[in-house]
């Protein structure tokens, strides 16, 4: 080549690699985090998100971090982080995502001081083994009773926006919603807003709540002990595959042709009531003629409804989808104890309440704006996560950055049996755990240095303490006896997220932008 460089990539690509490479990866992971920082524990700030006019005011970080759009690879692998986190346990987004960007930071320090991306991220998973251990030492109750629950429920919701409603009022809410589906499968469970009341107005119905309307304003507003049926077919004059022409020559024929359109539809009805259903909703379209001959027989009748509606009702009543009128029979009826409507400004709603067969339920939220409503399902739905995480996934443990004081003294003590300069990446991690009680300390007004050395030498004593919010400061104690308590499944989560996000970016010394 007689010396000359050979370009293999097109001349508008971008190219950064070793330490500049690894430097601004690291530089975009930690943006991420100081970006959700101040949002994390109960005296944790409010964002405001605003997008082509729309506001999103909210602390939850999988929401901030969805908002903001992020573009920067390495820092989207942070929000990937917060992602993984909301779908595997429902909260402690933020908690991740700080954690993730304090393991880079450390890294950073590592790599200056010339240890190898490899030697780290071996060193980083091997502390969140120990980190774990430490996790699982902390469990105060395996299988926590309802009080506990509520302890975990208001804590995911305190500094929450929740209006006027405390949260250990709404925490009573989702235990009984949690406890009504069984603890275990979280689908069954959901949450349905509406603006125009205060969030005090906030209540648990043991069934569904459906958007939907009448077929008639005739038809009755509410039904006890109702039967239903769920029926996916058209109630309309059948059309014929057939391209085919009539001739009428006379009146006689018109009137029995339309006779005949008449009696087709009639005995849709006729057909419904005869299988003794009280309320029917139906998937598709119901002529006008139908829904009146329905509305004679006392049958209240929706149309129009969607397959994830369908399934909702079925899901709590105990009915059986059938896909024609002819084919319904008593056994595809199910039952509830309420059917009723109720008219919300514009909006009508349908309550299907107390079905035998439930195991769905429902949380109706209110709230007097649109963001008012929108924290608070957020808040809500992380709380019905926790709770479930709680009964289902390995118990509950202290709070209030308990844990992660625990965990770090654990790693640092196990740091003495890890050989070479892997012990330096376990230290580090250790560090990196304690920028959570550091950074819960700094949100309530207290001496981060201070409280951190507080609340080593408790644990060194063999107290459990954290960092409590109380009044407009915070105070260092035992998060138990505050009834501040957290899933371990959230806690070991985060570990596991941030580690890897941290352990990723680290190795990454190439990067090759094509424009």
């Amino acid at each position: 080549m007689g010396g000359q460089p050979m370009f293999i990539l097109n001349d508008d690509s971008d190219r950064t690699s070793g330490d500049d490479a690894q430097s601004s990866n690291i530089a975009a992971g930690k943006a991420v985090s100081e970006a959700v920082r101040t949002t994390l524990g109960p005296r944790g700030m409010d964002k405001m998100l605003v997008s082509d006019g729309d506001v999103v005011i909210t602390n939850d970080g999988a929401t901030i971090l969805d908002e903001m759009d992020i573009e920067q690879p390495a820092a989207q692998m942070l929000t990937d982080v917060a992602e993984t986190q909301e779908e595997e346990v429902g909260d402690g987004t933020t908690t991740a995502t700080v954690l993730a960007g304090e393991l880079l930071s450390e890294a950073e320090s590592l790599l200056d001081d010339d240890v190898h991306p490899t030697t780290i991220v071996e060193g980083y998973h091997r502390a969140a083994e120990f980190a774990r251990e430490a996790v699982d030492e902390q469990i105060v109750a395996a299988d926590p009773e309802d009080d506990q629950l509520l302890q975990v429920a208001e804590s995911s919701m305190t500094g929450k926006g929740t209006g006027d409603l405390p949260a250990e009022d709404l925490a009573e809410t989702v235990v009984g919603a949690v406890r009504h589906a069984d603890g275990i499968d979280r689908d069954n469970i959901t949450v349905h807003t509406q603006v125009g009341a205060s969030s005090s107005a906030t209540d648990l119905v043991e069934g569904v709540v459906v958007d939907e309307d009448r077929a008639s304003d005739e038809m009755a507003r509410s039904v006890t002990d109702a039967d239903i049926a769920v029926v996916e077919t058209d109630l309309e004059v059948a059309e014929s595959n057939v391209d085919a022409e009539y001739q009428v020559s006379n009146v006689d024929q018109l009137n029995a042709a339309l006779d005949a359109e008449v009696d087709q539809l009639r005995g849709y009805a006729d057909t419904l009531a005869a299988s003794g259903a009280d309320v029917v909703f139906i998937d598709g379209d119901v002529d006008d003629r139908v829904a009146g001959f329905l509305a004679e027989h006392g049958v209240v009748t929706f149309d129009g409804v969607d397959s994830d509606t369908t399934a909702d009702v079925c899901a709590a009543t105990g009915a059986s989808r059938v896909g024609s009128v002819d084919t319904l029979d008593e056994g595809d009826l199910g039952s509830a104890e309420a059917v009723r409507v109720e008219k919300f400004t514009d909006d009508e709603l349908v309550f299907i309440e107390g079905g035998e067969a439930a195991t769905a339920v429902t949380i109706f939220a209110r709230g007097g704006t649109e963001h008012v409503v929108d924290e608070l399902e957020r808040g809500l739905a992380d709380a019905l996560d926790v709770v479930t995480a709680a009964v289902s996934k390995g118990g509950v443990v202290p709070g209030a950055g308990a844990v992660e004081i625990a965990a770090a003294n654990h790693v640092r003590e196990s740091a003495a049996t890890v050989e070479g300069r892997r012990q330096l990446a376990v230290e580090a991690f250790a560090d990196a755990l304690d920028v959570l009680p550091r950074t819960l300390a700094e949100n309530t007004g207290l001496d981060s240095i201070d409280a951190l050395v507080e609340l080593r030498s408790q644990h060194d004593e063999g107290t459990v303490a954290g960092i409590i919010s109380e009044g407009q400061t915070g105070v260092i104690d035992d998060p138990i006896g505050y009834g501040v308590l957290d899933p371990a499944a959230v806690k070991h989560e985060a570990v596991r997220s941030a580690t890897e996000a941290a352990t990723m970016i680290v190795r990454i010394d190439d990067v090759i932008a094509a424009n």
